[in-house]
């Protein structure tokens, strides 16, 4: 009984709508995010007719008239014939097949022949009634087209199937897999209709298609089947999977609405309360804990990226031979991610090649400083792999190149390593072990594990000539006395170049370990804000409150923007690069900074005193890069005031005589020992606990001012409190 209402109330239609559904958001997908190609547009035919298939069998029982039903089922299979050629096209653009287009043409000459009698008896000849709903009953030239259906299937399964034995790399590999398993078992599961259409009484197996369908919507969003980015692949699958909760939640609405009119109930409070507290339960939570399986499915790597980069980054950091950093670099990179292979290719000065490190100690090959790799990596400087290829704009004969040695040396993904905008090395990968692709995440670890190894290198290279200078040193000490002195200063300026650079290196560190994370934040809130700034603009009339409101929020917003530039500025100090052109007034920066660490000091019995020069006239810089040195000297000055107690006083004035800006910062705090006075503004100096300062707050400071063409001072005396002087020019040199 229960199944006879099943039935009445057309639940069985509930699969193929879900199918309908699946098959629809497939061919969006394909015609909307992939490349317009053959393989991408004949895809999306074959999804579109699947689609169209399973609205079919899912409308068919609901109409009532069966002859408006029959005339709108044999419409339908003007479209579904077509999915022989279509079918046939698909395989064969997406193998690379070309030379059997002669089947293609017959398959379309056939399409075209049962065209004629898809709108006659030949073709539909009514309906079969089953228990589970009404289903197209077949004619004589439906039987033929099965059979000729069945077997385009066949070939299809069987092409694919021995491309799968024969693809020579994971990436393909994968691909044809899931197109085999995907596409064929759905094609498979719609010609087992031919069962009940004939009429043996089984439940049409065509209403499962959704099923294969969603094992090949996985291949498409996973090994980016339509070439489509990673960006967009995530999007897409979030996407996909609230619309498939969705339609499944529909379902079991729909279901228990069955089954409480079916137990007699028809109070709609309780069915509402029911329904209600069922997805306020379970929707929500089903759907992170999908989202989290599918994240760690498609687009995260098997480690822990963060701990993997600390790790590999702290040790680079204190290497100091090439040899020790990339039998290291080898050994980490090739545990990290379980690949076949890893290779350096480390360019060499004298020899002006790349020459080659192998953790599997092959015999040394190398590549020319001109060969088309490398001219590529010099223009764009992005991860290449054997996907991607095709994608590049570059002539012909060069990419064959690039494709003989990638396939010569089995390599599957190459990472660029960059210094000082010069390309110094490469990071070339064979396949994971896992037959597993290179995720989103594997890239930006590599990425930046490349970064810090052509840091590293160059470091290395500047130990190895301290080594080799000094080696020198002790000779030229017994030969020429006299040239002592001139050799000790070039030992101690390449001893500071080599300083400096490590400085570089851990600022560089900082920098990748920081500006991700802080720049997605900064630019989500500052959007928010200018929005909330936008809609209160609007208001024709505004009283004071909501005038204040948006001052802050405007106050807020130049804040953030001033951290976004913060963060932009710490990069371009890494890179010793920075431009200055805009008048500020030091005055409103000093302002600035104290309202921004007004939160530090405001519980404190610390007085702030202000002695401005009124008059003051603005200088040429940058405003929130001396923000952020007004930011840093003062709150130096109060973490120096013992208990929270004390004064610190904040001086300027204009200098004719040497046309410039006069900055102090005073305070009454214990003073700084005589010793380490000339230690403060070097980088990672600190005289703080442990977890409470980096050291790099008055070296960024110092560096600021440099650039400004300005000089910074300090005096102190122990227990009487220090004073900090700025001199800044009026314009820049």
């Amino acid at each position: 009984m229960f199944f006879d209402y099943l039935r009445e109330s057309h639940t069985y239609s509930i699969t193929p709508a879900l199918g309908f559904v699946v098959f629809i958001c497939l061919a969006l997908i394909s015609i909307l995010k992939g490349k317009k190609n053959p393989t991408t547009l004949s895809f999306a035919g074959i999804c579109f007719i699947g689609a169209v298939i399973n609205i079919d069998v899912a409308l068919v029982p609901l109409i009532v008239d069966k002859s408006i039903a029959l005339k709108i089922d044999r419409l339908i299979y003007l479209v579904f014939v077509f999915i022989l050629p279509i079918y046939i096209k698909f395989v064969h653009s997406f193998l690379g097949i070309s030379q059997r287009r002669w089947l293609e043409y017959l398959a379309y000459l056939m399409s075209l022949i049962f065209l004629l009698f898809t709108q006659t008896d030949l073709f539909i000849s009514g309906f079969n009634e089953y228990s589970f709903g009404t289903i197209a009953k077949a004619g004589l030239v439906y039987h033929i087209f099965s059979i000729i259906g069945i077997f385009t299937v066949l070939y299809c399964v069987l092409t694919l199937f021995i491309h799968t034995k024969k693809a020579n790399d994971n990436h393909q590999k994968n691909r044809i897999k899931y197109v085999l398993a995907g596409m064929g078992l759905s094609t498979i599961l719609i010609s087992l209709n031919y069962l009940p259409v004939s009429g043996f009484n089984v439940y049409p197996m065509g209403n499962f298609s959704f099923i294969p369908a969603i094992i090949l919507a996985f291949g498409v969003l996973k090994y980016d089947l339509l070439n489509i980015g990673t960006v967009i692949r995530k999007g897409t699958v979030y996407f996909s999977l609230t619309a498939i909760l969705t339609v499944f939640y529909i379902f079991m609405i729909y279901l228990f609405n069955v089954l409480f009119m079916w137990s007699g109930y028809s109070n709609p409070v309780v069915l509402s309360f029911v329904l209600a507290l069922l997805i306020v339960l379970l929707f929500s939570p089903i759907k992170i804990k999908v989202q989290e399986c599918i994240d760690k499915l498609f687009f995260r790597g098997k480690y822990d990226y963060q701990k993997t980069l600390k790790e590999i980054s702290g040790k680079m950091t204190s290497l100091l031979k090439i040899d020790e950093i990339t039998s290291f670099l080898l050994y980490s990179i090739s545990e990290a991610l379980q690949v076949s292979s890893v290779v350096l290719l480390i360019y060499k000065d004298e020899k002006e090649y790349f020459q080659s490190y192998s953790y599997q100690n092959e015999p040394p090959t190398g590549i020319e400083k001109n060969h088309p790799i490398v001219k590529f990596f010099k223009k764009n400087r992005k991860p290449l792999s054997k996907s991607l290829i095709d994608r590049i704009s570059i002539p012909e004969e060069d990419k064959n190149s690039i494709i003989n040695i990638l396939n010569t040396s089995k390599t599957s993904l190459v990472i660029p390593m960059i210094s000082r905008e010069r390309l110094t090395g490469m990071i070339t990968l064979g396949e994971k072990k896992s037959e597993e692709l290179f995720v989103h995440e594997d890239l930006e670890l590599l990425a930046t594990v490349a970064n810090q190894s052509a840091i590293a290198i160059e470091n290395a290279r500047n130990y190895e000539k301290l080594e080799s200078l000094n080696i020198d040193l002790e000779s030229k000490v017994e030969e020429r006395t006299a040239d002592l002195k001139q050799t000790l200063e070039e030992k101690d300026k390449t001893q500071k170049q080599l300083i400096q650079s490590e400085s570089l290196a851990a600022i560089g560190q900082l920098v990748a370990g920081t500006a991700h994370e802080l720049n997605n934040p900064l630019s989500s809130a500052s959007s928010l804000i200018q929005t909330s700034i936008e809609s209160m603009d609007k208001l024709e009339e505004k009283n004071d409150d909501e005038n204040e409101i948006i001052d802050d929020l405007e106050f807020s917003l130049k804040e953030l923007k001033r951290a976004r530039d913060i963060v932009k500025s710490l990069l371009d100090l890494s890179r010793q690069t920075q431009t200055y052109v805009e008048p500020v007034n030091i005055n409103v920066v000093i302002d600035d900074a104290l309202r921004v660490l007004y939160n530090q000091y405001k519980y404190l019995s610390i007085s702030i005193k202000k002695d401005y020069d009124e008059a003051l006239p603005e200088i040429e810089g940058n405003f929130a890069n001396l923000g952020q040195v007004f930011i840093n000297i003062i709150k130096n000055a109060i973490q120096a005031l013992p208990e929270g107690k004390g004064e610190i006083s904040l001086i300027t004035h204009y200098k004719k005589e040497t046309n410039s800006v006069i900055i102090e910062c005073r305070d009454t705090g214990n003073g700084i020992p005589h010793e380490i006075i000339k230690d403060i503004f070097k980088p990672f100096f600190t005289t703080k606990g442990v977890g409470k300062g980096t050291g790099l707050g008055l070296y960024i400071s110092h560096e600021i001012i440099k650039k400004h063409g300005g000089d910074i001072y300090i005096k102190s005396e122990t227990g009487k409190g220090s004073t900090l002087k700025i001199v800044l020019p009026l314009k820049m040199t």
